[in-house]
């Protein structure tokens, strides 16, 4: 089993954070062109109410559907599905100020297991104004021969190195346009109302 870890900080609130998480992989990232679907499968919210309360998290599990970008030969090995699919269980805390996404890959789960957890926090240096962000994934391979599972580990460590990055990156822009629609529709409600 091989472990990648990952922090940062966005420079934006928690609850700016935690709306933009939702749209994470819309339009608005063009990192993420792999994502070809995101299905939401279930969601739990105050049975009474129908809304989320403070006392209440909010659960949400979704499949996601990404387009293969592996190397041939781990291709052959996973069987060459173009297509693979992950199951993302997210949990939103609002009297805590978590935002928590645990996900496992579906696809080639018998060759190799990747279960990563992301959390959103409130950053202890600026709570009101910036968000911690933490990732570990572990990245475990099966099979008889372990020089093929540790070149699969490695292989697949490093990707999630560049993935996350890629991540960051389109999650930034969209942490942007999701600021950008927050000025704006606070301007159109302040300009409506005089």
């Amino acid at each position: 089993m091989k472990v990648f870890e990952s922090s940062c900080t966005f420079e934006y609130p928690w609850a700016n954070v935690s709306i933009a998480n939702w749209r994470k992989y819309g339009s608005w990232n063009t990192q993420s062109t792999h994502v070809v679907a995101v299905d939401t499968l279930s969601r739990s919210v105050d049975p009474r109410t129908g809304i989320l309360t403070r006392h209440l998290k909010l659960r949400t599990e979704r499949l996601i559907t990404c387009k293969q970008n592996a190397p041939r030969w781990l291709m052959k090995i996973v069987g060459g599905a173009e297509e693979s699919y992950v199951r993302e269980v997210s949990s939103v805390d609002p009297q805590q100020q978590t935002v928590t996404l645990r996900s496992m890959n579906l696809t080639g789960s018998n060759i190799i297991s990747v279960q990563e957890t992301v959390v959103y926090s409130p950053d202890p240096s600026s709570p009101k104004t910036k968000t911690r962000f933490q990732q570990d994934a572990q990245i475990t391979a099966y099979g008889a021969f372990s020089k093929i599972c540790g070149a699969i580990e490695d292989w697949s460590v490093e990707r999630f190195g560049q993935n996350a990055l890629k991540g960051r990156l389109g999650f930034e822009s969209v942490l942007e346009m999701s600021s950008k629609a927050f000025r704006d529709m606070k301007l159109e409600e302040g300009g409506w109302r005089r």
